[in-house]
């Protein structure tokens, strides 16, 4: 493929999802999913089986973010993780699994057990997802690498979780880095500013989009950035509701 279109973290919002596939030409780009397709948004399951489908027509690559791993943390060990799960947006993803209430409704193990045997599938497709993708001089990955090493080296938890020490630091890789993970309105430091960030080779594509930001669904070709479409959530930012 001469291209590739990637999209920014989704965190359940579907219609948002949707909307920006509408752009992706798939007889000439890659589609790349950065990862966090759950948590917050209302609609995780349908982002999840729509990214399933992807993957499974047209070869997408789907990366596996932080809020992928929460979720699988939480199956394996439902009453360690539960109260940090619901609290990150994890409440909104297993209601979305069963039914609304379920969460008050059901023990964490219980929820556990009713989502393995529903969801088989889903699961073991969760459990495979690639940590990043490299496309020529490009290196897609959730959320950054860790540029004090060979970045191979980057351990699960950084290219998953890394924050300021990947933000900060110099990029010696030879690469553009493009990731999501941290919102560009964090990142430009004003908490408004939704567009791409830029710098030193990284480009962060994170618009916050569940936080009544957008999401950016973006054109690459070796020579650069071809296009951005951006979405935006007019309905407002995600709040919990407990």
């Amino acid at each position: 493929m001469e291209q590739v279109f990637v999209v920014g973290d989704v965190h359940g919002e579907y219609d948002l999802f949707q909307e920006i596939l509408k752009s992706f030409k798939p007889d000439q780009q890659q589609l790349i999913l950065i990862g966090d397709l759950n948590d917050r948004g209302p609609k995780s399951k349908d982002c999840w089986l729509l990214g399933m489908e992807l993957v499974e027509k047209y070869q997408a690559v789907y990366l596996r973010g932080n809020h992928e791993q929460y979720f699988l943390e939480f199956m394996e060990s439902p009453e360690d993780w539960f109260p940090s799960y619901l609290y990150n947006g994890g409440k909104e993803t297993l209601e979305s699994l069963l039914h609304q209430g379920a969460t008050e409704e059901y023990s964490p193990t219980e929820i556990a057990m009713l989502i393995r045997s529903r969801y088989k599938k889903m699961l073991a497709f969760l459990a495979e997802r690639p940590f990043y993708c490299e496309w020529g001089d490009y290196l897609f990955v959730h959320a950054g690498v860790d540029l004090t090493k060979d970045w191979q080296k980057t351990s699960a938890h950084d290219f998953l979780w890394i924050r300021e020490p990947f933000h900060a630091g110099k990029n010696t890789t030879g690469k553009t880095i493009v990731f999501g993970h941290t919102i560009t309105p964090m990142l430009y430091g004003d908490m408004q500013t939704t567009a791409l960030w830029q710098s030193d080779g990284k480009i962060g594509i994170d618009g916050g989009a569940v936080f009544g930001g957008s999401l950016h669904g973006v054109v690459f070709d070796k020579n650069g950035i071809v296009q951005d479409y951006e979405v935006q959530n007019h309905k407002g930012p995600w709040r919990p509701d407990f």
